[in-house]
């Protein structure tokens, strides 16, 4: 080998170390940027929640309380119903989680493995259902509730948010992927579709499931707009409506924010521990979902 070819060849060693250099770098300084703009507000909540008022409203801002102040938890979940919004997020989100997760599932399963006229168009109609977002609804579900008498209850917040397009291509997608072979090899054993569904694909299918579980579960319980709209006081009211109740039980321009900021942490614990036990299966699912259109 020539001394020139060496010389080309350690050049290119040494301009690829300086890029996997400059990549690596990049990598850290977007995870440093994420970490920040995540990071800080939760740490401003965190810390305004333990703040008595006067150190709220101190200017410039104090961003460790001078006094810790733990009360504000105790007034956020007794000045309101608390623990009436607790159960009806509960209620509300399991309920549409759990109709969200059978619906999806079972209108994927019939795209995928079974034959019907006009299946394609099916398709192109959830795709073009993802594309509309809910707000654009809002005025003629509105109208069709109060037509129904359903108004500040729990099923005229419950029906209308059960549409699952999004479930039904994620879970499509995955249900592509998966091996033919096995699925032939089940028909051949003469697998009805309830038992290829049930025996063969469900169980090859967890992370997707446990994603499309985790980010129904997330939506839902963060839900605000349309239980708004429906809750007239707070029997049906959700956690995050209750927080805007709670921001205005004293006088709007002087909100006392340590009680909002405890609720709002409240609110955020279940769902962040959920969310927290279960990220691993959810990241797979997500990726596995996306490998086949």
């Amino acid at each position: 080998m020539s001394t020139l070819t060496v010389k080309f060849t350690g050049q290119q060693a040494i301009s690829y170390r300086n890029q996997q250099r400059l990549v690596t770098a990049l990598g850290y300084a977007a995870m440093v940027c994420v970490l920040i703009i995540v990071g800080v507000p939760l740490f401003w909540i965190l810390i305004t929640s333990f703040k008595a008022r006067p150190d709220i409203y101190t200017q410039p801002a104090v961003y460790w309380p001078h006094s810790w102040h733990p009360e504000n938890y105790k007034e956020a979940t007794t000045t309101l119903p608390f623990a009436t919004f607790l159960r009806n997020s509960v209620i509300i989100t399991g309920v549409i989680s759990l109709v969200k997760f059978v619906l999806g599932v079972l209108s994927a399963y019939g795209l995928v493995f079974l034959r019907f006229p006009g299946k394609n168009l099916l398709f192109l109609a959830i795709i073009a259902a993802l594309m509309v977002p809910n707000q654009i609804t809002v005025i003629s579900n509105y109208a069709l509730v109060a037509q129904l008498g359903w108004r500040n209850t729990l099923q005229g917040i419950i029906v209308p948010l059960c549409g699952v397009s999004f479930g039904t291509f994620l879970m499509r997608n995955h249900f592509l992927s998966l091996p033919s072979e096995v699925i032939e090899a089940a028909r051949m054993d003469g697998a009805n579709w309830w038992r290829l569904l049930t025996r063969v694909v469900l169980p090859m299918s967890g992370p997707t499931m446990v994603a499309f579980a985790v980010v129904t579960l997330v939506n839902e319980w963060n839900e605000y707009l349309w239980p708004f709209l429906m809750a007239d006081d707070s029997r049906v009211a959700t956690l995050p409506v209750g927080l805007t109740l709670l921001q205005n039980t004293e006088n709007p321009s002087v909100t006392n924010w340590g009680p909002v900021m405890a609720g709002t942490l409240l609110t955020m614990l279940p769902i962040l521990i959920v969310f927290l036990v279960l990220q691993r299966h959810m990241i797979k699912g997500l990726t596995s979902g996306a490998v086949k259109g």
